[in-house]
């Protein structure tokens, strides 16, 4: 088994999140050896005028640029809907990554896109917080992690929501993947892909994709770092 400090691992947050969103996490992993890089995504800078012209494409070449070709193992982790760009990576240069995890998300298929009918440039946590929270997305978040959620959320650009991906490079689904499966249980991961759910549409190209389940909300950085943070190492060897 390789030591801690040759492998990397990337973290990407999902929608509205920078880096800091892994802090907890960043810290455990970081306090067992491993090399770890936490990413802002190009859009999602708490400080940027313009949202509306950023790309998928554009927040792919940022995941690829923080992957460290020096080291032994590169381990890329991907959170909600950061497995679009993600799953981009895949596919231009799927040789870059040694293990992907998936929290709480899966990969997509060519021509997915998050909402094609997304009216504006930006998509606003506040649109969908309520729904969001009555779905159960939230369990297990204290208030005050709500509160800071809401306060350091910035707008997600809509061009990374409503256009389709481009995918075409049947290699990506060779990379060794995992799916941490939190506010679905990993057999309703399967079943809802068995019915067609469009964000699951890709899981059956990816027959030997592990899972395991760390049952809490959508947001697991927060509500089960530690519990994070063990299953990542497990997972990145």
């Amino acid at each position: 088994m390789l030591a801690p400090m040759t492998t990397q691992i990337v973290l990407v947050p999902g929608f509205w999140l920078g880096a800091w969103a892994w802090n907890d996490v960043t810290n455990g992993l970081r306090e067992r050896g491993y090399d770890v890089a936490p990413l802002t995504l190009p859009g999602l800078e708490p400080d940027r005028d313009d949202r509306s012209q950023v790309t998928v494409e554009e927040q792919a070449e940022a995941i690829v640029a923080a992957l460290d070709r020096s080291k032994d193992r590169r381990v890329l982790v991907v959170h909600s809907g950061a497995a679009v760009p993600g799953t981009v990576v895949l596919d231009r240069e799927p040789e870059l990554v040694d293990q992907v995890i998936y929290v709480d998300t899966a990969p997509v298929r060519d021509g997915y896109a998050m909402n094609a009918d997304l009216e504006g440039d930006v998509l606003e946590l506040s649109e969908v917080w309520d729904e969001e929270k009555e779905g159960g997305a939230m369990r297990d978040l204290t208030d005050e992690q709500l509160a800071e959620f809401r306060a350091k959320a910035v707008p997600q650009p809509g061009r990374t929501v409503k256009e389709p991906v481009s995918l075409g490079n049947d290699s990506r689904h060779g990379v060794p993947a995992t799916l941490i499966a939190t506010s679905y249980s990993s057999e309703d991961y399967r079943k809802y892909a068995a019915e067609g759910a469009g964000f699951l549409a890709a899981l059956p190209d990816y027959p030997d994709l592990q899972f395991v389940d760390l049952p809490t909300g959508h947001w697991p950085m927060w509500s089960k770092p530690d519990q994070l943070v063990e299953t990542i190492a497990e997972i990145a060897g």
